[in-house]
């Protein structure tokens, strides 16, 4: 007699031959859906097309609900009776199993929370750890520490170098005085080694010269690798050093003694101090050594000027001679002398007063830009001249003129046109540096505010070599990437 057999679809657990769905079976809802049109019971004369999966076989617990109108409706196919009816329990065991699931949901909600809080908690340990990290680190970027620092402002004025290096002498020498006397560390006197305080100041006796020998080292390669300008630096490098040592040492209550550490930090202040005030009269030196040069070659042009006036002079003064001698005379002549002699006067005017000079107003777009001016002064019998020599191999453009005035006291004419425009200059340490941000129109407007009105003044700068050479720059290129 044929028998009905569960046919599973591919995916399903193959269940025994006997097998049939007990009361209540539902299929589990990870096995895979049926193939549309499947048919699940077969008669054992008829092969049955039975994909195996590489699991389990079903066993009574196996759960799995097929409706029984699907069943007859399959048999009826099959040309079989089909199976008895299975009375389904209701939808109970399918709520509980929801149920279930949605208590493992929240229990992963749950575990997922608890996950994120301690990932934030870490997040949070990290970034403290990292600020730490951050305010142990040294800044041994020195361009970085003099852009931070700005303009450089004395510790301990002093007038000049000399007198920097007797401070630092002086204090040398209360640096060893403090080191012979043992008041360079301070460390606890009741350390015990062994159940015993004798091994044990001997231990910290060991110790504090270790110690201090270390300090010693850091504070030394500070000085030594001091720069004008990077005291910063070096005064973190020795703190650092003193709080590694109050850390290590604070089983012995071993540290370096305040009073020392003061005296090596009051040695790197005047150590730059002193560096900075050496690259200052350096600078002074060579400012100064250029003045003379500029003020040699103005009283060798203003002597040639002389002897130049005084042969000419000569020659009219014998020719009006040789002329009044025949009974004649010359108003052009006369009139030459005269303007001779009031160059001459002008010549004798301009050596005996060193005030005296042309100031000049100056730029060069190829270099600096078109918001950047030169204001100076020249005693030169020619201005050009000297504007010709800053325009020299050390800029790639020649500079453009847009005034140039005498003045009887040029020095002051100068300094005022610097006031004017204090606030605006490029160099805020080197005064010398005589640029300034500002247009020439409003040069023109404060120096017409000073001496009158002004009979030259060009606004536009030519700029012939710069326009002629930027058609040629690569792509994206500007006059200030070339300046640099």
């Amino acid at each position: 007699m044929a028998q009905a057999r569960f046919n599973p679809p591919p995916g399903w657990p193959v269940p025994p031959a006997e097998w049939r769905p007990p009361a209540g079976w539902v299929a589990d809802p990870t096995w895979p859906d049926p193939p549309p049109g499947w048919v699940f019971w077969v008669m054992e004369e008829e092969p049955a097309t039975v994909v195996t999966m590489p699991v389990s076989s079903p066993t009574e617990g196996v759960t799995g609900t097929i409706a029984p109108e699907a069943l007859e409706a399959e048999h009826a196919v099959a040309g079989a009776a089909p199976p008895p009816a299975i009375e389904p329990d209701g939808p109970g065991p399918v709520l509980a199993e929801i149920d279930a699931r949605r208590e493992d949901l929240r229990a992963v909600e749950r575990d997922l929370d608890r996950l994120r809080e301690e990932a934030d908690a870490i997040r949070e340990q990290g970034e403290r750890a990292k600020a730490e990290l951050r305010a142990e680190l040294v800044e041994l970027n020195d361009a970085l520490m003099l852009q931070h620092v700005g303009i450089y402002e004395y510790h301990h004025p002093l007038e000049n170098a000399e007198m920097y290096r007797e401070r630092l002498a002086a204090l040398q020498e209360r640096v060893k005085a403090t080191v012979k006397t043992r008041a360079a560390v301070v460390a606890s006197e009741m350390f015990s080694y062994n159940n015993s305080l004798a091994l044990g100041r001997r231990m910290t006796t060991e110790f504090s010269k270790l110690v201090l020998r270390a300090y010693n080292a850091e504070a030394d390669s500070s000085v030594r690798s001091l720069r004008a300008g990077n005291l910063a630096t070096a005064q973190q490098r020795v703190e650092a050093a003193a709080s590694a040592i109050s850390k290590l040492g604070a089983m012995m209550q071993l540290r370096i003694s305040p009073e020392y550490h003061q005296l090596r930090m009051e040695e790197l202040e005047l150590t730059a101090d002193y560096l900075m005030k050496v690259q200052e009269e350096r600078e002074h030196a060579r400012e100064e050594r250029e003045r003379l040069r500029e003020e040699r070659k103005a009283e060798e042009e203003l002597a040639r000027e002389r002897e130049r006036l005084e042969k000419e002079r000569s020659h009219y003064v014998i020719a009006l001679q040789t002329l009044q001698e025949q009974g004649a005379t010359s108003g052009e002549l006369e009139e030459r002398l005269a303007a001779i002699d009031d160059a001459i006067a002008q010549n004798e005017f301009r050596a005996a007063n060193i005030r005296a000079g042309y100031v000049y107003v100056i730029s060069n777009v190829g270099a600096f830009g078109s918001g950047v001016v030169k204001i100076g002064m020249t005693r030169r019998l020619d201005p050009l001249e000297r504007i010709r020599e800053l325009g020299d191999a050390s800029v790639p453009f020649p500079f453009d003129v847009h005034a140039i005035y005498f003045s009887e006291d040029a020095v002051a004419l100068e300094g005022q046109l610097h006031d004017a425009f204090a606030a605006r200059r490029l160099n805020h340490v080197n005064f010398r540096r005589e640029f300034f941000f500002a247009t020439p129109v409003e040069v023109r407007a404060v120096l017409a505010e000073k001496v009158g009105n002004l009979l030259e003044f060009t606004e536009q700068p030519e700029a012939s070599q710069y326009f002629q050479s930027s058609a040629a720059w690569p792509a994206g290129a500007t006059s200030e990437q070339a300046s640099q």
